[in-house]
C-alpha cells in the first residue's frame, strides 16, 4: 500500500471506532508558546487533556504534520545519517479524553496492525512498563505470547508532560525486520539496534504528579498514541529503511534529476528530500527565513540543504525545483501546500539567491582555516573563532560548519563559540546605547495599578523618586526626575504603544511628564518638575494629554484592523514582527518576501475603512490564555503572557480578534478614515508599512491635493 492509503485506512478504522477526524494542527503550536515547533500529535489536544479545553467529541483521531529540528527536540544533525530521523515527519495517533481507556485502546492497536494493516503477528512484539500488570494482562488476552511482552523499568515507557501534572505508563508495539539486520529486543544491550524498530506508542494518562513527586489519580484517565507513518509504511512496503518508501523513492528521483546524481542511496540526496519538507511545510505554516527563533531554524535547514545540493556539484539554483513533485506527492492529503505552492518557491528561490552569493566565498575560507589547523590529530577540532567568523561573515549557521566537520572526522569547539556569540551580543548592546538608557539600573521596589483603561485622570500617592538613576526623597524644581505612583492613568509603553505624556501635580508643585516606561511591575513617569517641590509621601494629582491619548488609541485600533487586512490580502503567513503606535503615524513591520503590489495596498485600505464605517463596537475581555486560544485570538510568538490576558475584538464578524494590553477606540467609527502612506523593506523578508488616520489622514490627503494642484499648475 502507498503512504496515502496507510494513512486513510488508519483514520478511516478510528473514524468506524467512533472517533472525530480532526485536521492536522499547524506546524506552529496555537496553544503553547513555550513549544517551538508541533512535535507530536497530542499538541493540539493538550488542553483537553488537562480538562481546561471541551470539544464537542470524546475520541479523535488525526495525522499530524510534526517538525523535530529545533528546541528540546532536534532531529537535524542525525538527518542522512541514520535510516528513521526526519526534521518533517507525520504522526498518526487516536485519543481519548476521559471516554475510554486500555482495555479498548490495546484491542484497537491490535485489531488495526494485525487486521486492517495485515502485519504477521509473529514479527511484534510489546512492552509495557514494569509495574503495569493491567496492560500486560491485556496484551497477554488479546492473544501476544508471554515472552514477547516485555517489561521496562525506564522512563522510556513511563510519559509525563513536565515536572509535575498529567503522566502515566506507556505500552509500545515492535516490528522484527528479521535476523539479517543486527540488533536486540528492547530492553536487551543491543537494543539501539535496527533490527526490532517501535511502531507506536500508546500513552495511558492515568496520573496527576504533584510538586512533592506524589502521584494522584486522575479523575478520567486518557488515552494518547503515536505512530510514525513513514516508520510503519516501511514496515508494509517491505523495507528497511524510511528512505526506500515510495514518498521518499518519488523525492529523491526528483531531487536526482534535478541535481544530476544517479545514486538513490546518496547521503547527500537524502537530507535534500527530507528538507524540502520541512522547509516546504514550514512556509505555508507562515514561518519566514530570518535570524531568530523558528525562522533560524527554516534557514539552518534550507542552508544545510544548498549545501549539500553544492557538494554533488550543483552550483544552479535548484532547492525551489522540488516543491512541486513535493506536492504531487502530498498535496492531496494537505491541500494547503498546494495553494501555498506558489509563495514557498519564491521563498525558496529568494533564500537560495541570497545564500549561493556567499556559500562558495565561506567554503573557501574554511578550507583556508582548516589547512591552519592541524587536523590529523585524534579529536581534532575546529576554533569557536573560524566556527563564529563563519557564522557571523557568511551567514554559515554553526551546525553546517559541524556538517562539514564531522564528514572530515573532526568536531567543532562549540563553548568558543558560544563565547565568542556572547561578546558579540555584549558589543552590539554597548552599540545600541542600551548602557546609557536613563531608567537603565533604576531599582524599583514598589508596583503601580493602572487604571488609565477608563481614567484620564486621578489621586495618587508618590512612592518613589529617582535622579540620574539614583533613589531620592525629594526633587527640587528644576530637576529631570522620574516619579513612580501607586496608581496611574498613564499608559506605559509597551506592545508598540508609546507611553503617555501629561502632567503630574499638586498646589505647590508641577511635573510635566514626557515619558512613561515600564520597570518590573512599576510605571516610571520621566520628566521636569517645571515648579514646586515633590516628596516621596506627596497626594498629587496625575493627569494625561488626552489628545495625543485619543490620536494614540485611533492609530492603535487601525493597527489590528490593518493585521487583519493583510493576512486577508497577502496570506496567513504574515505574522507581526514589530509595531510603533504613535500619536502622529502607525508603523507596522510584517513577514512578506516581497514589495506590496499597488492594487494590494488599495485592497488592504478598503477592507478597513469597510470597518470603519460599519462603525462596530470594539469589545475588550479578561479570559486565561487558553481561553483565548481557543477564541482563535493571535499570540505573538515568543512573547510571555500573564495567566490572565486581554482579548480585544473588532470589526464586522470578529475580523480581529487579537491579545492586545494597548488603549483602544470605543467604535471602529472612531477611526474615522484609514490611509496607507509608505510600504518599504526593512530586512530579507520583513516589509514596513506606515498609515495615518483620524485628523492625520485628513492632513495627508489635503497636502496630497495640494501638491496635485500645484504639480497641475506646473505643467498647466
Amino acid at each position: 500500500p502507498s503512504l496515502n492509503e496507510i494513512r486513510s485506512t488508519f483514520l478511516n478504522y478510528f473514524e468506524k471506532q467512533g472517533h472525530t477526524i480532526v485536521d492536522s494542527s499547524p506546524l506552529v503550536p496555537r496553544n503553547d508558546p513555550t513549544l517551538m515547533f508541533t512535535n507530536s500529535g497530542m499538541v493540539q489536544f493538550k488542553n483537553c487533556f488537562t480538562g481546561v479545553e471541551k470539544r464537542d467529541y470524546v475520541r479523535a483521531t488525526t495525522a499530524q504534520k510534526c517538525v523535530r529540528a529545533g528546541g528540546k527536540h532536534n532531529d537535524l544533525d542525525n538527518v542522512g545519517y541514520t535510516a528513521r530521523h526526519h526534521t518533517f515527519f507525520e504522526m498518526l495517533g487516536n485519543f481519548s479524553f476521559g471516554d475510554y481507556f486500555k482495555h479498548q485502546a490495546i484491542p484497537f492497536a491490535w485489531e488495526l496492525i494485525t487486521k486492517e494493516f495485515d502485519i504477521p503477528k509473529d514479527k511484534l512484539y510489546t512492552t509495557v512498563y514494569h509495574t503495569d500488570d493491567e496492560a500486560f494482562e491485556i496484551w497477554k488476552k488479546v492473544g501476544v505470547p508471554e515472552d514477547r511482552i516485555i517489561r521496562i523499568a525506564t522512563s522510556d515507557n513511563f510519559w509525563q508532560m513536565g515536572d509535575t501534572g498529567p503522566c502515566g505508563p506507556c505500552t509500545e508495539i515492535f516490528f522484527d525486520h528479521g535476523a539479517d539486520v543486527w540488533g536486540g529486543p528492547p530492553g536487551s544491550p543491543e537494543e539501539d539496534g535496527d533490527r526490532y524498530i517501535e511502531i507506536w506508542n500508546l500513552v495511558f494518562m492515568q496520573y496527576d504528579r504533584q510538586p512533592d513527586g506524589t502521584l494522584q489519580p486522575l479523575p478520567k484517565p486518557s488515552v494518547d498514541t503515536g505512530m510514525g507513518l513513514e516508520r510503519i509504511a516501511a514496515v508494509m512496503q517491505g523495507v528497511h529503511s524510511n528512505y526506500e518508501i515510495d514518498l521518499f523513492t518519488n523525492l529523491l528521483k526528483a531531487t536526482a534529476s534535478v541535481v544530476g546524481c544517479e545514486d538513490l542511496s546518496n547521503k547527500s540526496l537524502r537530507v535534500i528530500a527530507d528538507h524540502i519538507r520541512s522547509c516546504a511545510f514550514l512556509i505555508t505554516d507562515g514561518v519566514m527565513p530570518s535570524n531568530e527563533g523558528r525562522g533560524y531554524v527554516l534557514r539552518r535547514i534550507l542552508r544545510r540543504a544548498i549545501r549539500h545540493g553544492n557538494q554533488l556539484g550543483m552550483k544552479e539554483l535548484f532547492f525551489h525545483k522540488l516543491v512541486a513533485p513535493l506536492v504531487a506527492e502530498m498535496g492531496e492529503a494537505y491541500p494547503e501546500l498546494k495553494t501555498a505552492q506558489a509563495q514557498v518557491e519564491k521563498v525558496l528561490l529568494l533564500e537560495e539567491e541570497q545564500f549561493a552569493k556567499t556559500l562558495e566565498q565561506g567554503l573557501r575560507i574554511l578550507e583556508q582555516d582548516l589547512e591552519k589547523l592541524d587536523t590529523k590529530e585524534p579529536g581534532a577540532q575546529i576554533p569557536g573563532e573560524v566556527v563564529f567568523k563563519l557564522y557571523d561573515t557568511y551567514g554559515f549557521p554553526a551546525d553546517l560548519t559541524g556538517d562539514i566537520a564531522r564528514e572530515r572526522g573532526l568536531t567543532i569547539d562549540e563553548e568558543g563559540f558560544a563565547e565568542e556569540m556572547a561578546k558579540q551580543k555584549a558589543r552590539s548592546k554597548k552599540a545600541g546605547g542600551f548602557e546609557n538608557d536613563y531608567h537603565d539600573g533604576v531599582e524599583v521596589t514598589t508596583t503601580t495599578q493602572f487604571n488609565g483603561y477608563d481614567q484620564q485622570t486621578s489621586q495618587a500617592t508618590v512612592v518613589e523618586l529617582f535622579v540620574e538613576g539614583n533613589s531620592v526623597e525629594q526633587v527640587s524644581a528644576g530637576q529631570e526626575a522620574i516619579v513612580v505612583l501607586d496608581t496611574t492613568p498613564f499608559y506605559a509603553e509597551s506592545g508598540g504603544q508609546v507611553g503617555d505624556v501629561g502632567s503630574i501635580f499638586n498646589g505647590q508643585a508641577q511635573f510635566e511628564v514626557n515619558d512613561t516606561k515600564k520597570e518590573r511591575s512599576a510605571h516610571l513617569h520621566t520628566g521636569l518638575l517645571v515648579s514646586g517641590e515633590l516628596k516621596v509621601g506627596d497626594t498629587v494629582t496625575a493627569q494625561i494629554n488626552n489628545d495625543l491619548r485619543s490620536a494614540i488609541r485611533l492609530n492603535h485600533s487601525a493597527t489590528h484592523l490593518m493585521h487583519a487586512a493583510l493576512r486577508n490580502v497577502l496570506g496567513d503567513h504574515v505574522a507581526q514582527k514589530g509595531s510603533l503606535v504613535t500619536a502622529g503615524r502607525l508603523r507596522f513591520d510584517f513577514a512578506h518576501m516581497e514589495a506590496m503590489k499597488p492594487e494590494q495596498i488599495r485592497e488592504v485600505e478598503r477592507l478597513v475603512n469597510q470597518q470603519i464605517r460599519a462603525n462596530t463596537p470594539v469589545t475588550t475581555e479578561l479570559m486565561d490564555i487558553e481561553t483565548a486560544k481557543a477564541k482563535g485570538a493571535m499570540a505573538l510568538f515568543g512573547e510571555k503572557y500573564d495567566d490572565e490576558v486581554r482579548v480585544l475584538s473588532m470589526g464586522e464578524d470578529n475580523f480581529s480578534i487579537e491579545l492586545c494590553g494597548g488603549t483602544h477606540v470605543a467604535r471602529t467609527g472612531d477611526i474615522g478614515v484609514f490611509r496607507i502612506v509608505s510600504e518599504a523593506g526593512t530586512a530579507a523578508g520583513v516589509r514596513r508599512v506606515e498609515a495615518v488616520t483620524g485628523a492625520g489622514a485628513e492632513a495627508w490627503i489635503e497636502q496630497t491635493e495640494d501638491s496635485i494642484t500645484q504639480l497641475a499648475g506646473l505643467v498647466k
